[in-house]
């Protein structure tokens, strides 16, 4: 069974946190996603308060997100199945070096003053179907670098890097924007991209850990959705990331409004708020990964705080004690995101892997398309406000509601995991007592040595 992981005691272990930086490959990927993704938090901010510059409308902000998503949303599960088919570390040369050129080409433009509304929405449209091929790529090519027992870590490692990305991309982000222009944002986050090709190009091939590649045959896009349906410990998890992620994972949309709208502090105040939140990501990102291995149920929890501090964040009444919620709201996030991740990448067959993480990002990011216009909409019309309950009352009903059935699957694992222990037990102990009950082996020597003395005293008397 592939979730036994999931049965197995979770009990906060610091040496765990950082071992997967053990395997060479593996940290050359951190690092390199590291420094790109500050630049991609760069871009993020800019993007932001550039569509707002044109627009001065959170509806065309969240349109502006759904068009970047909806490649994901359309095509998401074909991204999956290259994923599979495809060696993962040139799928990701080849979409790393185009979302690179792609924001070079959006620098050029804002540089000369040539950027328009129309623009953004095809160059947003562009990067969209090169992530249509890269995010699954990208988190199920973690398991190719890593041993099994570390993937856990690694893919919690990868969500922290992610976050200390956004610590420091959403702050230096918000500066540049505000202090010199939104054009450098861009050309910042186009450099950023040779890092990962370093890291990428620097990898000993003889040091991963590839699955066996697909083979190609007809049908292989329903195959997986097939085998999602049928599999609960995959299908229950995707479920609650698809609502999660289409209406409290709009912080992109949600948190420039609070910032304009409700404590009047711009990209400045946009760019403190991300970090802080990236900041009790941090924390939370490493305190998941000294748990190497999360019972199912432990997803429900995290969606249910992860919820009340979104909500506590819709109340705030000042910018204090919105970035004190903006703290827990990180820590929730990255908990409820790795805690999915982990569980569908060990609960999936190696050979379904890409499909499975295509599916992750179809729910979490091509959710979008539906989600962004809906929050920007409710936070244009309605209230900044509400758009953060839109998303924190749902991620905690999601939880509640999950929560029996994955405690279920627990305990339906730990039971499994507790016969084949004992199953085990018994082998060893009839081993053994097979081996006390035969006589000893011996060696020609030893047989010669035992009865030479017989042989002596006969001897003689021939």
């Amino acid at each position: 069974m592939h979730v036994a992981f999931l049965g197995s005691h979770s009990q906060f272990q610091p040496r765990q946190m950082i071992s997967s930086l053990r395997e060479r490959n593996y940290r050359l990927f951190f690092f390199g996603q590291l420094i790109s993704v500050i630049g991609t938090w760069m871009q993020t901010v800019a993007q932001s308060f550039l569509v707002l510059d044109l627009t001065h409308s959170g509806t065309q902000l969240g349109l502006t997100l759904a068009v970047r998503f909806l490649p994901i949303f359309a095509f998401g599960p074909l991204g999956g199945l290259f994923a599979d088919r495809l060696d993962k570390r040139r799928v990701l040369l080849v979409t790393q070096t185009l979302s690179g050129l792609l924001a070079g080409a959006f620098a050029i433009l804002i540089a000369t003053g040539s950027i328009r509304l129309w623009i953004v929405y095809l160059l947003a449209l562009a990067l969209g179907f090169v992530n249509v091929f890269d995010n699954p790529a990208r988190q199920s090519f973690i398991s190719e670098m890593v041993s099994p027992p570390d993937l856990a870590n690694a893919v919690t490692l990868n969500s922290v890097a992610m976050n200390m990305a956004r610590v420091f991309g959403a702050a230096l982000g918000g500066v540049l924007a505000a202090a010199i222009g939104l054009a450098l944002c861009f050309g910042c986050n186009a450099i950023s991209f040779a890092a990962v090709l370093i890291s990428l190009v620097a990898m000993r091939k003889s040091k991963l850990f590839p699955a066996k590649r697909v083979a190609k045959e007809k049908g292989q896009v329903r195959q997986g959705l097939r085998y999602v349906r049928g599999t609960p410990e995959l299908l229950i998890p995707l479920v609650m990331i698809a609502v999660v992620g289409t209406l409290a994972w709009e912080f992109q949309v949600t948190l420039p409004l609070m910032a304009t709208n409700v404590f009047h502090g711009g990209a400045a105040a946009y760019g403190v708020m991300a970090s802080v939140m990236g900041a009790g990501a941090v924390v939370g990102g490493l305190i998941s990964a000294a748990r190497p291995r999360p019972r199912a149920r432990a997803l429900c929890l995290a969606a249910i705080g992860w919820g009340i501090a979104i909500l506590a964040a819709a109340a705030a009444p000042n910018l204090t004690l919105e970035l004190v919620a903006m703290v827990f709201v990180g820590y929730g996030s990255i908990t409820f995101n790795s805690f999915a991740k982990t569980t569908l990448q060990l609960a999936a067959k190696p050979e379904m892997r890409g499909r499975v993480m295509a599916l992750w990002a179809l729910a979490w990011l091509g959710s979008t398309p539906i989600g962004g216009p809906i929050v920007g909409w409710v936070g244009q019309s309605v209230g900044a406000r509400w758009s953060l309950v839109l998303g924190g009352l749902p991620t905690v009903i999601c939880g509640i509601l999950a929560l029996p059935a994955l405690s279920r699957i627990d305990r339906r694992v730990a039971r499994n995991h507790g016969s084949e222990e004992t199953s085990l037990a018994a082998a060893d102990l009839a081993a053994a007592s097979v081996a006390a009950a035969s006589p000893p082996e011996t060696s020609p020597e030893e047989t010669s040595d035992d009865h030479s003395p017989a042989i002596s005293s006969v001897s003689p008397a021939g």
